[in-house]
């Protein structure tokens, strides 16, 4: 396949926008136009519940949160982080929906598996993400195809060649549910080897040989396996988002493999979420003014010196988007035309 001008990717990409309904270009774009102002306090300690287990990107995230949120709350509550796996994720959004309390003590964040699980999932998980109450997202970010650096792939088309297992978390998260695309589509041969409870599991899984890689976003690799990228330790073989890292100019995008339409739209679906990475959400039904104090403290920590110093340390990418934007790109995500939902349906649990 000729290689596409940064023009041409540029228009294709925005077809993409259009048939799936500009999920993706808000995140960037869109600015509110008013900000509801903090009128509360809140002076009961705050959980902040994470979907996945203790050392994964999602939790460290969580608890780099945790340190900060808590000065920019009026009341300045304590805030604790509780590990909250199971169902890749829908476990901790189920609890959020049905049993947390409503009244800006209960926050959880997910991988983009739960984000989605409502829309194009066939079981009904309980919860509808565009009802959340979101706060804010700290970064953007894509997920890499991974293999351990010692191992025979070190490309894509390695694993069109001979079969690649990789660990999965649970029905529903990326880790599952891309090997099933790609194989479809791309052609290659990956054998999901799954029931790992979190990020740590499956990285002691390659690190054993029992998996020979995983998917797995570049936030969490960064934050929970920093020497694999440093040391040259994994091999990354793809990355799906809608446009390449900055940080991986040499590895390929997953839009670098497909030129139908409706092909590109549905991994446009797929990746959208990337774009409000580490998003953090508080119950439905929220009352505006409780909204409005998480918002506004979440907006101020993502300022804090302090915060952004520990996020250098531990090597985050803080790109915020503030909670308003959030809750806007979640509705249009949940507003994808049926077609392209429909035929993303297909690998996700019956």
């Amino acid at each position: 396949m000729g290689r596409m001008s940064t023009r041409s990717k540029t228009e294709a990409l925005l077809r993409c926008v259009r048939l799936a309904a500009a999920v993706f270009a808000m995140a960037s774009g869109l600015t509110p136009t008013v900000y509801a102002e903090p009128t509360d306090a809140i002076n009961r300690p705050v959980i902040i519940y994470v979907a996945g287990t203790a050392g994964g990107g999602i939790d460290l995230y969580a608890r780099l949160l945790a340190r900060h949120l808590g000065r920019h709350i009026p009341g300045n509550p304590p805030i604790t982080v509780q590990d909250m796996p199971g169902a890749g994720g829908i476990r901790a959004a189920y609890f959020l929906a049905a049993t947390a309390p409503r009244d800006g003590t209960a926050l959880a964040t997910f991988a983009n598996g739960p984000l989605l699980e409502p829309l194009i999932g066939a079981r009904n998980p309980g919860y509808d993400m565009s009802q959340f109450t979101w706060v804010g997202a700290i970064t953007k970010d894509v997920v890499l195809c991974l293999s351990r650096g010692s191992g025979p792939f070190k490309t894509i088309d390695d694993v069109r060649q001979k079969q690649m297992n990789v660990a999965g978390t649970g029905a529903g998260s990326e880790t599952n549910t891309w090997p099933a695309i790609l194989n479809d589509l791309l052609g290659t041969k990956f054998k999901l080897v799954s029931g790992y409870p979190g990020t740590q599991e499956t990285i002691i899984a390659i690190e054993r040989g029992e998996a020979d890689g995983r998917f797995i976003s570049l936030s969490a690799l960064k934050t929970a396996k920093p020497d694999w990228l440093r040391d040259g330790k994994t091999n990354l073989l793809l990355q799906m988002g809608l446009e390449k890292s900055p940080a991986l100019p040499d590895v390929p995008l997953i839009f670098n493999y497909v030129s139908n339409e409706s092909d590109r739209a549905m991994f446009a679906l797929l990746a959208a979420p990337n774009n409000i990475a580490r998003a953090f959400a508080a119950p439905p039904g929220l009352p505006p003014a409780t909204a409005a104090v998480l918002r506004r403290a979440f907006d101020a920590t993502m300022k804090d010196p302090e915060f952004m110093a520990e996020g250098v340390k531990m090597q985050a990418d803080i790109s915020p988007t503030y909670g308003e934007n959030v809750q806007n790109i979640i509705a249009r995500i949940y507003a994808t035309p049926q077609p392209v939902v429909d035929r993303v349906k297909k690998y996700f649990p019956q």
